[in-house]
């Protein structure tokens, strides 16, 4: 029985690159939501790791794959066999202002739980390489970096890695982006504001994570100080600064430090 009111899946006669496309109608966003996802070709597969993939400020479920060709990226390292095979989800995250920040808001639109139960949800029922035995990633860009380490590190008992690029890692960082008030953002739980909280809130079970930031970007500092204090606390995590900015290349660049982590720990 599905776990959606209703469902719509892409029809593999007119799908290209192993790109499929989910519309799902979502109790936790009160309406529908959309998924991009990379399977790779082979129908025998089963049971394949998800990397859950988060776009930031201003994107959509499409922006992964039509600014940085990641599902090309993932077919050429999988043939190279660089990596094990890997289902890639690349969900919206809710379409809410210029971004949702993945977090509960006050009007009961729960843009966390979309992520953690209904875009997993969706991919297990409706791609017949995923399975409920799936191992689960999940990474992402600034606001998606939050997202993801936040959601990754929080949901530790779903998660077997995580990873995020140029992340913003106080909610209050989201000012930087978007026009919306941070009263909307507002948050009743501390660790829904901070990685650093999250981390610190369930460090005696988290999963192995990562980070890292261009050197030039306008949150290297937030992710430096995240550094410092998760290496205070003795939290064990990976943390890299590379050249580069708060921009497309620099994603597109250094996605593959991140799946070869999540391919490492399969």
């Amino acid at each position: 029985m599905s776990k959606f009111r209703t469902t719509e899946l892409s029809d593999a006669q007119f799908e290209s690159n192993n790109l499929r496309y989910i519309t799902v109608k979502s109790n936790n966003l009160k309406g529908r939501g959309d998924l991009s996802v990379f399977v790779p070709s082979d129908k025998e597969y089963s049971d394949l790791p998800i990397v859950v993939l988060l776009h930031g400020v201003y994107g959509s479920h499409w922006i992964w794959s039509q600014k940085t060709g990641i599902h090309l990226k993932m077919k050429s390292w999988i043939e190279a066999r660089e990596i094990e095979p890997m289902i890639v989800v690349m969900p919206s995250d809710g379409l809410w202002g210029d971004g949702s920040g993945y977090v509960p808001h006050y009007t009961g639109v729960n843009f966390e739980k979309w992520i953690v139960e209904d875009v997993i949800n969706a991919v297990v029922e409706l791609i017949p390489q995923a399975s409920e035995k799936s191992k689960l990633f999940i990474s992402g860009l600034s606001m998606g970096g939050f997202g993801a380490l936040r959601i990754g590190l929080k949901h530790h008992d779903k998660f077997t890695g995580v990873s995020g690029l140029s992340s913003i890692t106080v909610l209050e960082e989201m000012k930087l982006f978007v026009e919306e008030d941070l009263e909307a953002y507002q948050q009743s739980i501390s660790e829904n504001i901070s990685v650093l909280k999250t981390a610190l809130k369930h460090k005696d079970n988290l999963p192995p994570f990562r980070f890292d930031c261009g050197v030039d970007d306008e949150l290297i500092e937030g992710n430096r100080t995240l550094h410092q204090e998760l290496k205070k606390e003795g939290i064990p995590h990976i943390y890299k600064e590379n050249p580069g900015k708060h921009e497309w290349i620099y994603w597109e660049t250094h996605i593959k430090e991140t799946i070869l982590f999540f391919n490492n720990l399969l």
